[in-house]
């Protein structure tokens, strides 16, 4: 059975159910201190219980009124999926660049190209001015 069937065969369901409904009630045994459970019928005038399926059957939980319940729907999915999935989306695509990998891409690109008009090597020999760097005496 395909599961999109489903939701369609729980009203068939429903109604294929006993119309009394049953509450259970504790029995004292001749055992002290163990009971057992027996079932009693509840009469309709102490619970009613209301198939919302009957009365509307395609309803989707969330108002008794079919009106009222199926704009309740059409909002709720509405704003799960155009506001949560959407937005979102959108607003993480648009986040700042996380650890500025764009940003150094862009500086690279533009000192490589100064360094070109200029004629000089893209990466130098050394990295940091040798005359600024402080070695220790060999002595030490």
């Amino acid at each position: 059975m395909a599961l999109w069937r489903l939701p369609s065969l729980l009203p068939v369901a429903r109604r294929a159910l006993p119309a009394v409904r049953y509450r259970a009630s504790v029995a004292g045994t001749t055992h002290p201190g163990q009971k057992v459970q027996s079932l009693v019928p509840v009469s309709h005038d102490e619970e009613e219980d209301v198939n919302l399926y009957e009365k509307n059957p395609d309803y989707h939980g969330f108002h008794e009124d079919p009106t009222v319940d199926l704009w309740n729907m059409r909002v709720a999915f509405f704003a799960s999926i155009s506001v949560c999935i959407v937005l979102g989306s959108v607003f993480v695509h648009y986040l700042p660049d996380r650890g500025m990998r764009e940003w150094a891409r862009r500086e690279a690109e533009k000192l490589v190209k100064e360094r070109e008009a200029l004629g000089l090597p893209l990466i130098e020999e050394n990295y940091y001015d040798p005359s600024k760097i402080i070695l220790p005496h060999d002595s030490e």
